[in-house]
């Protein structure tokens, strides 16, 4: 493969997080040995927030939905509408069936929402009022019962306007105004709805990842998050300040963020170096972008598209744009993403906000085995059968034989009886050679 970095970023290492493991542990186990008197002083430790009740009234909710610009609220009622209807397709697509795998024995499979879902949606520096949607309007999409969401409060009123606002469009059925570790351990362990959820969704820092990690098994998680990625796909049609912009747009995420240019034509990779300073000065000034771009971004030339695509399938990126010729060749092409944007009309922040697709994406390489969050994520996808005493005659007789192969005379005579049941007086047939 011929490749050639105009710009080489560091490389993407797994972090240290071991101090990190052993301050959410102690955090946790605090709040599941002391319950939620635990939750509360860590609330007040870490965000100078501790209300009477931390479960967001109606009312609250309501001053929210007053205090927010009309254009707004139709914004935050669109963009959950997109989300919903695209969860809504998911759903639709999976399919229970049932069917006779050999005469008298029939089998099938049922899809079972789990019964409650937390869903976290993070404050910090941004209103990140789009993740309400993804996960909260996702979860309700999949037939979840509860959903509780949390979000850490901004200031003495709690939770951003905006994002309050969005969480109840999307579905939420209970609001608690908790942020940070003490907010995932809340809904894992029911704190103040008295509903311990099965499952956790929804970015956050790295101690809310951690939480969720060390949580794993207890509940389920749908994915364990690392800094935001970003990779764009061109060729010599595209055009460098949309590439230079979308690279940017992604950097601003946080001092981690890796975005990627890998691109067929030389000219392309030189002019969005040239152009990367000038979409820098429009952010604010305390913009972490800069940073990240400096320290993550990369511009990498191949000589073939072939080449860039195995490149960005090595790459196994969050995001994967196209701006190129033969989308369609892309489509068929590219096998790890989390999510894929094809053509320049759209891009990673239509994705983020408001198109419909969920932004809630592997990252660090995980795109090479998994998807993102869908509904599928909330959904149990289980099993059954049945049969007739007179499958029992073939059925029984191989289940008990392999179980003799294997070792496991327990397993063969629950065989073994069912045939001197069903069929008295005929020979077992089931003792197998010594190997």
């Amino acid at each position: 493969m011929t490749i050639e970095y105009l710009k080489q970023g560091h490389p993407a290492l797994l972090p240290d997080v071991s101090a990190t493991t052993q301050t959410v542990q102690e955090m946790l186990s605090r709040m599941e040995l002391n319950g939620e008197s635990a939750t509360r002083e860590y609330s007040q430790k870490l965000d100078s927030w501790n209300p009477e009740s931390f479960i967001v009234s109606a009312a609250e909710i309501a001053a929210a939905e007053k205090a927010l610009p009309e254009t707004v609220r139709d914004d935050i009622r669109f963009a959950h509408k997109q989300v919903r209807e695209f969860a809504d397709r998911q759903r639709e697509s999976l399919h229970e069936f049932e069917f006779e795998s050999y005469p008298g024995l029939t089998v099938g499979q049922r899809h079972i929402p789990v019964a409650a879902a937390g869903c976290y949606v993070p404050g910090g520096r941004f209103a990140h009022l789009a993740s309400a949607a993804m996960s909260v309007a996702t979860a309700k999409a999949a037939g979840v019962e509860h959903v509780t969401a949390c979000s850490p409060p901004r200031d003495e009123n709690g939770i951003h306007p905006a994002t309050l606002f969005g969480m109840s469009v999307a579905g939420a059925d209970t609001i608690l105004s908790l942020g940070g570790v003490q907010a995932v351990g809340a809904m894992a362990f029911g704190h103040f709805t008295g509903k311990p959820v099965n499952i956790l969704a929804g970015p956050g820092n790295r101690f809310v990842a951690e939480a969720k990690r060390l949580l794993y098994g207890r509940v389920g998680i749908d994915v364990v998050a690392g800094p935001t990625e970003s990779l764009i796909l061109a060729d010599d049609s595209a055009d460098p300040w949309l590439v230079a912009v979308d690279l940017i747009s992604q950097a601003e995420h946080g001092a981690e963020s890796t975005t990627i240019l890998i691109t067929t034509s030389r000219r392309i990779g030189e002019a969005v170096l040239e152009l990367i300073p000038q979409a820098l000065a429009q952010l604010p000034a305390d913009s972490i972008a800069g940073h990240a771009w400096k320290n993550f971004g990369e511009v990498v030339l191949t000589g073939t598209r072939e080449e860039a695509a195995k490149l960005a399938d090595e790459y196994a990126n969050e995001h994967v744009q196209v701006q190129a010729e033969d989308l369609d060749w892309w489509l068929a092409t590219l096998r790890n993403y989390g999510s894929l944007f094809l053509g320049e009309e759209t891009t990673v922040t239509y994705g983020d906000k408001t198109s419909g697709p969920n932004h809630i994406l592997p990252t660090r390489g995980a795109a090479s085995y998994t998807g993102g969050l869908w509904v599928g994520k909330f959904i149990k996808t289980v099993t059954y059968q049945r049969m007739t005493r007179s499958a029992n005659a073939q059925i029984g007789r191989v289940a008990a034989r392999i179980s003799r192969v294997e070792g496991m005379e327990g397993h063969a005579l629950s065989g073994d009886a069912r045939l001197e049941k069903y069929f008295p007086g005929e020979p077992l047939n089931t003792l197998v050679p010594a190997l």
